[in-house]
């Protein structure tokens, strides 16, 4: 090729920038390639060069040159520094018009600050989200760009040729401006956190009240994978049980250490969430569990002073006890997503992006790691309802909701008896109890920050806000 044809680049080679400059040569886009060690840009090159065109460069200043005008830049290195450091290489080489897009983790924040920057030099910054992992990356991923319209007019066609694809519809969409994109992400991966510790408690629970090996509880999961449990996480759940380790014979899960490990997005999601003032207690619970996981020097002290036995669930049926643990796990899962919803809300809110939360669920439908059956359902209660107050309370949902309720107090109530952590049931179930009460002890709290800091409160029978001289005549009055 001569200069200047290359329709998309993409700087950063290792899996992930690798598998995504692959999907796009794939479907018929010219890829201008570059990598700080070039070595990575001539393998990918002599190993997948016949997959479509590259147009491979050892320098920023030629890989700049190999790209058509409005050149469009992915950048795919590690998030913070490393990216800044990309940036800084590459946009005095860029002219305005031109776009960088950041298609790593970064946190929100970085890529307000990032776009604000650019702008002022007349180039588009777009932060986007990309979930599925190396998989997706290479075969179809859920994208959520960020960014200004007119760069989303350069880049939609694009993007949306090589993202997951589900009843024609591709898995990508603009998301909104500015950070949108990340920030969507960012909260994706907070409900994956979630959904991912709602199924090790399930688990958990079962293998305890069944007294099952994992290969049985293999076959439960994929059973509920046929049906409104669905979706990508429970199918390779079932996969992970079901295997056996090599050089022990034993089931896989049983010589796994369990410590979870996690790259920040959680903790961001809670962090942000706080910020909002947002509830998403069950993203919460399990982004706290996975740090209890790792606290040894707690957990082994703890367990020689109170011993680590839990007592019989007591499980005499079953079939019942099963079918309990799987209402309880559909019903926290709707939770999960309820509050991840909310948090998006909240931050196109706060930062003026009008995100559409429907068109979030369908982008999810496929190539993301939180595919589920259920979100064509999450999709349909924003379609109907774009204002909708909490995902609970849509129609289908509150149905679901009130079937499992039982059952979600039943597994909750064992596991808490039987001295089995269920932190993401329970604070889940916590949830749905706070929402629907008719008066929280909240009321008490008011009181006693008006008592100690003359915070002042609100009453029930009139308007404004009052304060008590409690400690002098206890006379009311304005605040």
């Amino acid at each position: 090729m001569t200069q200047s044809q290359a329709d998309i680049g993409v700087t950063g080679l290792a899996v992930m920038g690798r598998n995504l400059a692959r999907n796009l040569a794939r479907h018929g886009h010219a890829v201008a390639l570059h990598n700080r060690s070039p070595e990575r840009t001539r393998s990918l090159v002599k190993e997948h060069g016949d997959e479509g065109t590259f147009v491979p460069s050892e320098s920023m200043a030629d890989f700049v040159a190999s790209l058509r005008r409005p050149r469009a830049v992915i950048i795919m290195v590690k998030a913070g520094e490393p990216t800044d450091a990309v940036i800084g290489e590459l946009t005095p080489l860029l002219e305005p018009g031109d776009i960088v897009i950041d298609c790593g983790n970064a946190h929100y924040t970085d890529t307000r600050r990032r776009e604000a920057a650019l702008r002022r030099d007349g180039l588009h910054f777009v932060g986007c989200g990309v979930s599925g992992g190396e998989e997706g990356a290479l075969n179809g991923p859920s994208i959520m760009p960020g960014g200004s319209a007119e760069s989303y007019q350069r880049l939609g066609p694009i993007l949306e040729s090589i993202a997951a694809q589900v009843d024609g519809t591709p898995c990508c969409t603009h998301v909104g401006p500015d950070a949108a994109g990340h920030f969507v992400k960012m909260v994706h991966n907070g409900i994956e956190y979630a959904d991912m510790q709602l199924i090790a408690e399930a688990y958990d629970v079962l293998r305890a009240g069944l007294a099952a090996a994992p290969g049985q509880l293999s076959e439960i999961f994929r059973t509920w994978n046929e049906g409104d449990l669905d979706s990508y996480l429970i199918q390779i759940t079932a996969d992970v049980l079901a295997h056996t380790d090599a050089a022990t014979g034993k089931p896989f899960i049983d010589i796994v250490l369990d410590q979870a490990e996690q790259k920040g997005t959680g903790r961001w999601t809670v962090q942000s969430a706080l910020d909002l003032g947002v509830p998403i207690t069950g993203i919460a619970e399990a982004t706290f569990a996975r740090s209890l996981s790792g606290h040894t020097q707690q957990r082994e002290p703890a367990r020689t002073v109170f011993g680590g036995e839990s007592a019989d669930l007591g499980v005499s049926d079953p079939q019942a006890f099963t079918d309990d643990v799987r209402r309880a796990l559909y019903a926290s899962k709707v939770v999960a997503y309820a509050q991840g919803f909310d948090q998006i809300a909240a931050g196109s809110s706060e930062y003026g992006w009008d995100v559409d939360r429907g068109a979030m669920a369908t982008i999810w439908r496929g190539g993301c790691i939180i595919r589920a059956r259920f979100l064509d359902r999450i999709r349909a209660a924003y379609d109907e309802d774009p204002a909708l107050p909490s995902l609970l309370v849509a129609p289908y949902f509150a149905a679901a909701v009130r079937d499992g309720v039982d059952s979600w107090r039943r597994v909750v109530a064992q596991a808490a008896q039987a001295g089995i952590p269920a932190p993401a049931f329970a604070s889940s179930l916590a949830y749905y109890d706070g929402l629907r009460r008719p008066r929280l002890p909240a009321a008490l709290i008011q009181g006693l920050r008006d008592y100690f800091g003359s915070h002042s409160y609100q009453r029930t029978d009139a308007a404004g806000a009052f304060h008590t001289e409690w400690a002098a005549d206890r006379q009311e009055h304005p605040a």
